[in-house]
């Protein structure tokens, strides 16, 4: 069947992303003594290539670490093209970079975000799978996750996981 678009993403329970300023500090409420990554781990194993918003990509940065999955291809799609440290692609045109990847050899790509780049994709289709974990907190306001515009598309339930910290993470195919 080809490479699979995933996007795997966590949001609070209202459906944001983050705050309006970009924080994801929320996102530390479900961080637990057992060191849960919910996942994380082997669905990495499943992927060589990483697609991040330029919003996203700045958050990453602005950790101060190194640059995550060094053994990952990553692009980031920006209407603003800067240089990548030689460790990522700009692109501007997210639609034709997934057509392009999917018809190229190698494992499935990991959409990280953010609420621009998913609507993009939402709009045309591309999704093949959605990983959704939910975080019990309600933001209240700030960057949606599904932002609207995108046409109606089924969705078949694969698996759903409680963890201890209360997160749920939701696992659907795009049908």
């Amino acid at each position: 069947m080809g490479r699979k678009l995933v996007l795997y993403i966590a949001m609070s329970l209202d459906g944001y992303i983050a705050t309006e300023s970009g924080s994801i500090d929320f996102l530390s409420i479900v961080n637990s003594d057992k060191n849960e990554d919910f996942g994380h781990g082997s669905f990495m194993q499943s992927v060589d290539t990483v697609i991040w918003g330029r919003k996203t990509y700045e958050k990453v940065l602005s950790f101060g670490e190194e640059l995550p999955y060094a053994d990952k291809k990553k692009y980031v799609i920006s209407k603003q093209k800067k240089e990548g440290h030689g460790l990522v692609e700009f692109t501007d045109d997210v639609v034709d970079l997934i057509y392009t990847l999917k018809n190229e050899e190698g494992k499935d790509i990991y959409c990280d975000g953010g609420g621009e780049i998913v609507s993009e994709l939402l709009k045309n289709k591309l999704f093949d799978q959605l990983i959704i974990s939910i975080v019990p907190h309600i933001l209240g306001d700030g960057i949606r996750l599904f932002q609207g515009g995108s046409e109606a598309q089924g969705l078949k339930l694969k698996n759903s996981i409680t963890f201890p910290s209360g997160l749920v993470q939701l696992n659907y195919k795009v049908i």
